[in-house]
């Protein structure tokens, strides 16, 4: 008779405990290189994307760069035209300006004499008369009253192209010669600073010029 003993074969066919994790493992260290390969290749597609970024980044810098330069020598022309055309104007302003201020000057003198001559009273009449670059101006004559002289200081004073007050630097009498029945004259000699209409005073060295309100 023939006994099988069915338990030990089970038993032996039965797989030992703890088989399965070393064959994860070995799975594993066999799938390493695998592995270590597809992260270079990842690694050297990122690098390349980003190197073919920066290149087309840097053709459109490139392009934009010429056509800024293509757009600057197209306007350069044009900004010498402009140039020109402010130095030009600036040159002509500064004419205008002189042919105004020379104007200014030759009207000076025409206002001056006619200011002069409509403030003469009767039995006055000047000797000389002399203007100094401050504006002010130095007038020598003869009366024959006092009280002409007055009248004379008081019409420059009045005109509003005499700064007031009106000096009068000296005066004396003078006898008259016999073919003028022997009168007395009055020599005298004063000093008016003659201003145009809106024209500021000079100031004089050592002068505070007044406070405007």
């Amino acid at each position: 008779m023939i006994r099988i003993n069915l338990l030990q074969v089970e038993r032996t066919a039965k797989p030992k405990r703890g088989g399965a994790p070393s064959l994860q493992l070995g799975s594993l260290v066999s799938k390493a290189p695998l592995l270590s390969s597809l992260i270079l290749v990842a690694a050297f597609l990122y690098v390349g994307y980003e190197g073919w970024m920066l290149y087309i980044q840097d053709q459109q810098l490139e392009q934009e760069l010429q056509q800024q330069r293509a757009e600057e020598a197209r306007l350069a022309p044009v900004l010498k035209q402009v140039e020109d055309f402010e130095s030009r104007k600036k040159q002509l302003q500064q004419r205008v300006q002189l042919i105004e201020q020379l104007r200014r000057g030759q009207s000076v003198p025409v206002h001056l004499l006619d200011k002069v001559s409509r403030s003469l009273p009767d039995r006055l009449w000047l000797t000389n008369m002399q203007e100094f670059d401050d504006a002010s101006v130095q007038m020598d004559g003869q009366t024959s009253t006092l009280t002409s002289l007055a009248d004379f200081v008081g019409n420059l004073e009045n005109s509003g192209y005499f700064v007031r007050p009106v000096e009068i630097i000296s005066s004396e009498e003078q006898r008259g010669a016999p073919s003028q029945n022997g009168a007395t004259l009055i020599r005298f000699s004063m000093k008016a600073q003659f201003l145009m209409p809106g024209q500021e005073p000079p100031v004089k060295p050592g002068t505070v010029p007044p406070a405007t309100h």
